[in-house]
């Protein structure tokens, strides 16, 4: 009996058992010795071109960022993907994570933007900040971004809410994703969110 346990049984339960805790150990392992940041505009692309068709946008909430380290790495050799672009695809899902949070904290206190002054253009902060989930043509690239050439949308607030909502972040009625403060680009002034507005009014919105 004992050698039956030993011959055939014990190694059958170390194949079901055992393999499946090594492997997941190893990758908590390699998430815990995650190298560098991403880049979240590339993440958000690199999502919604390899993820989004078969998650669906999941919530970037429905998971603790030490998960998505674990969830990430399993996905990759699936996916396909580089080690860059899973980079910055798990900086864009813990940056969305953690600017939701911020955004569903907000007091709804006004801040006092200033004037505009802007180190670069309202089309080059676009392409730079907005347009990886708004896209080229402001019809937004993801599902539950908001339609920017909708009469009725987001372009019917005025300026002082949607600098608020810019500069806190905000989260649309429908979507999953929350846009994070200054489109996630924590580089952005107070004029350089002013000019990028001013740029999309003038673009996207009717006349």
């Amino acid at each position: 009996m004992n050698l039956l346990i030993n011959s055939r049984v014990f190694p059958s339960l170390l194949r079901k058992v055992c393999i499946p805790v090594i492997g997941m150990t190893a990758a908590l392992g390699f998430a815990a010795d995650y190298p560098e940041k991403g880049d979240f505009t590339r993440g958000s692309k690199t999502w919604a071109n390899n993820c989004a068709r078969c998650h669906n946008m999941r919530n970037p909430s429905d998971l603790r960022d030490d998960q998505w380290i674990t969830s990430t790495f399993h996905m990759r050799i699936r996916a396909g993907l580089t080690g860059q672009e899973t980079r910055d695809i798990l900086t864009f899902l813990q940056e969305s994570n953690s600017k939701k949070k911020a955004a569903n904290n907000d007091t709804g206190t006004e801040k006092n933007v200033g004037p505009i002054s802007s180190s670069g253009s309202g089309q080059a902060i676009y392409q730079s900040s907005c347009v990886a989930c708004h896209g080229e043509d402001g019809k937004g690239l993801l599902a539950g971004v908001p339609d920017l050439t909708d009469r009725n949308g987001s372009l019917s607030k005025a300026d002082s809410e949607l600098l608020k909502n810019i500069t806190n972040g905000f989260q649309s009625t429908g979507s999953t994703l929350a846009m994070p403060p200054k489109g996630g680009n924590s580089a952005l002034t107070d004029g350089d969110i002013k000019v990028v507005l001013k740029y999309i009014r003038e673009t996207f919105g009717t006349k």
